[in-house]
């Protein structure tokens, strides 16, 4: 679905170039859930950013179906570390909102909506405001208001790291879900390597800038179903140590 092929992202400021990611190459399958961890500043919310058209890369193709990401793709969906739910709007004009940006809402949008909202036990709180659900709900309504635009790829950038402990894992589980009952192909950015293992099939480790994939872990866990359950997996902290080992020696 997804491919970067020698990609390379600089920044530019009075101070001078900084290189942050160079010849950066990944694959990614339909279907597949990935993560990628990292050191702080090496560029994960860059590829991010390239992947949804927010930036363009310096040198390198990034292809989405075997095209050309050329600006911003209705194909690609983004969930970010806040909700940015607007306080002003009910729970229901929120998830309508980039619908009507993009000038679709019609019957079927709004019964897909509807059905989002049942299937996750938020449709009674459909007429609440933000400010009256819980964080784990607020995370919940950004899901659906992007999975209800249909993308074929999910972006998730540190989804739950605004969350006290109990409420990460507990939405960890009802993230994994969604995309898991939805079909939902989806990248993971995250500083918690054990969030990386439970949530994904593959974890990516870059290196620090300019950023480069220096291992990739095949968890191959999707058996043991949620990523609670995952965690209890005989080899789990056997691949922690070993991303942690990759990540200290950098």
């Amino acid at each position: 679905m997804l491919e970067f092929k020698d990609v390379s992202y600089r920044y530019y400021t009075k101070e001078g170039e900084t290189i942050v990611l160079e010849n950066l190459n990944f694959v990614l399958e339909h279907g597949e859930f990935i993560s990628i961890v990292g050191p702080s500043g090496c560029g994960k919310s860059t590829i991010l950013n390239l992947i949804s058209g927010l930036l363009k890369a310096c040198s390198g193709e990034v292809k989405l179906n075997g095209r050309t990401l050329n600006g911003i793709s209705n194909k690609v969906g983004y969930m970010l570390q806040h909700d940015h739910l607007f306080e002003w709007r009910t729970i229901w004009q929120n998830i309508m909102l980039g619908l009507q940006v993009q000038k679709k809402v019609d019957a079927e949008s709004k019964d897909y909506a509807k059905t989002l909202l049942e299937r996750y036990n938020l449709a009674e709180f459909k007429d609440y405001y933000p400010r009256q659900l819980s964080g784990g709900m607020r995370q919940r309504v950004a899901l659906i208001r992007t999975l209800v635009l249909k993308p074929d790829l999910l972006l998730l950038d540190e989804p739950f790291s605004a969350l006290d402990y109990q409420n990460r894992l507990k939405l960890s589980d009802d993230v994994f879900n969604m995309i898991e009952r939805e079909k939902k192909t989806a990248i993971l950015v995250t500083h918690d390597i054990a969030e990386s293992i439970s949530l994904s099939d593959r974890v990516l480790v870059l290196s620090g800038r300019p950023s480069r994939v220096t291992k990739q872990v095949n968890t191959n866990l999707r058996s043991l179903g949620t990523p609670l359950k995952r965690r209890k997996a005989p080899a789990f902290q056997m691949w922690f140590n070993e991303i942690w080992q990759s990540m200290q020696n950098q």
